[in-house]
């Protein structure tokens, strides 16, 4: 065994390896753990070029990561005034008035629908705020935005628009816009002529970025989407990148076949800590703003509608993908949604085992939840989402729901006592990345979740380390500290398993290595 580069000892080992659960000291060469063991090993790993850091009882864990993030494209989703404090009319009216103006425009994200207190989304309640001003407002599920009369005159947007996938350009009566756009098609009509960060403030921003996310104990995320990877290339041939960023670009609805053989081909494209691994798709919407699809309409009549027009044609992409061994990973909130994504994973036969994925799932009835296991397709859930609803049921998600189906929220157990493979994210910017937080709502979910009961803690670190690496197919390099295994470590000063989830929520993060790189240190 060559020497080692990195050396942790006195440390409290967990390392969900059933061949050697626990150990106080890990060796490391060439970003790959090479040995686990004791104190009284240490001295044969070293060499005179070994960084040997004592944990002084710290509890190192195999690297943490975030199942769902968009940290390349939520640097411009969160651009501008962070309205994610906002509960009232009075409150957003009070922060747009005092928004910093960039290049003229109020730019603004994280804006949760129950700030309209009810109310449907309309430019009109926010307009003397703003002293003509144009205005793009993000809302924090990242499917819908506000925009108000003079970012609608700018973008030409002038009525209804008719778009390829399920988008809408709200309008009232009069066929008058009342700027709320739905989806990412009616929302690029305005998003593509607002203020954008330059390079060097993308790049900038990035790297702080991944920082934080490397504080809170982050050694990797799954990155669903594709933005902008000559950014991460460039920036990851300057420096070392803190976190893994393992990419799934999309899949929207009209992709040909030019479009499936391009994203076959990016496939494995990557550098040091980052590459691209799988393609994203989207089944539907957002329940709050009713392009979730249900198998019965929502109170409002809406969520009848996939994302697919023609879901069939979503089927035939995946089919076409999978033939070509790519991992596919589908965002589908709504029942209806979730039951077409099976019955496709389904339609693969034994080779789709293991191979595909479904994000969010935030309402599922009981008959779903034992498919995900008997055809192998990994849940990914973000328990923070949990905060955006209320356990009286007065949020938004719940009443357009209704109780039944906001009983069926966020099944996180129930989904793991079914057997399926559960990974955990906080799908940041629309969450905070904190994966402490995401650890601690996992155990106690929040709101229309309350009364479910959450993760044990055990479940809850499998969450963000084993299940994390089997939803990527990773199941064989990451998600334990094992030799052979990536060099990707988390020293916590508390134990996640045994602590309780408030002390979980709050811990300071002794250590965090990616690659075999020490990228946070606590103080």
């Amino acid at each position: 065994m060559p020497a080692a580069d990195l050396v942790l000892t006195g440390a409290q080992v967990r390392t969900l390896d059933p061949a050697r659960p626990t150990a106080s000291a890990v060796a490391v060469h060439d970003a790959v753990i090479t040995a686990v063991g004791e104190a009284d090993d240490v001295r044969d790993w070293r060499g005179s070029g070994t960084e040997v850091v004592d944990l002084h009882g710290a509890h190192l864990v195999p690297g943490l990561v975030d199942s769902h993030s968009h940290p390349v494209w939520g640097l411009d989703m969160a651009t501008g005034t962070d309205l994610s404090g906002v509960t009232d009319l009075a409150g957003l009216r009070a922060a747009l008035a005092g928004a910093e103006r960039i290049e003229g425009w109020v730019l603004g994200h994280g804006l949760d629908h129950n700030a309209f207190e009810g109310r449907p989304v309309h430019h009109d309640l926010i307009a003397d705020a703003l002293d003509g001003a144009p205005a793009f407002l993000r809302l924090y599920d990242g499917h819908s935005a506000l925009a108000d009369a003079a970012a609608l005159a700018a973008a030409g947007v002038s009525g209804p628009r008719a778009f390829a996938q399920h988008a809408e350009v709200v309008c009232d009566a009069a066929g008058r816009p009342t700027g709320h756009l739905l989806e990412h098609a009616a929302m690029d009509l305005v998003a593509q002529i607002v203020p954008r960060p330059t390079y060097s403030q993308r790049r900038a921003r990035l790297l702080e970025l991944l920082g934080s996310m490397a504080a809170t104990g982050l050694t990797g995320a799954h990155v669903m989407d594709g933005c902008d990877l000559d950014l991460v290339e460039a920036v990851a041939r300057e420096t070392v990148l803190p976190v893994r960023l393992r990419f799934a670009p999309w899949c929207m609805p009209g992709a040909d076949a030019d479009a499936l053989r391009e994203l076959v081909r990016l496939q494995g494209r990557g550098g040091r800590h980052w590459q691209v691994g799988g393609v994203k798709f989207f089944m539907d919407g957002t329940v709050e703003g009713g392009t979730a699809w249900l198998e019965h309409p929502d109170c409002h009549g809406r969520g009848s509608a996939a994302f697919w027009p023609d879901p069939q044609h979503y089927a035939e992409a995946v089919r076409a993908l999978h033939a070509a061994g790519v991992r596919t990973a589908t965002h589908a909130i709504g029942d209806a949604a979730v039951r077409h994504v099976l019955d496709t994973v389904a339609s693969l036969g034994p080779s789709g085992r293991g191979a595909h994925r479904i994000e969010h799932i935030e309402t599922a009835p009981d008959e779903l939840l034992f498919r995900f296991a008997e055809l192998g397709v990994a849940a990914s859930l973000q328990p923070p989402h949990t905060g955006y609803t209320r356990a009286d049921g007065s949020d938004e998600w719940s009443r357009r729901l209704g109780g039944e189906r906001a009983a069926r929220a966020w099944r996180l157990r129930d989904l793991r006592e079914a057997g399926a493979t559960v990974a955990l994210g906080s799908d940041w910017p629309i969450a905070h990345y904190d994966v402490r937080a995401v650890l601690a709502t996992a155990r106690r979910p929040k709101g229309a979740a309350a009364h479910r009961p959450g993760l044990t803690p055990l479940q809850a670190l499998e969450g963000c380390t084993s299940h994390a690496a089997a939803a990527a197919g990773e199941s064989g390099v990451a998600g334990r500290v094992a030799p052979g295994r990536r060099a990707d470590l988390t020293a916590l000063t508390v134990d996640p398993v045994h602590c309780s989830g408030d002390e979980l929520a709050g811990a300071p993060v002794a250590l965090t290595v990616t690659g075999g790189h020490v990228v946070h240190r606590g103080g």
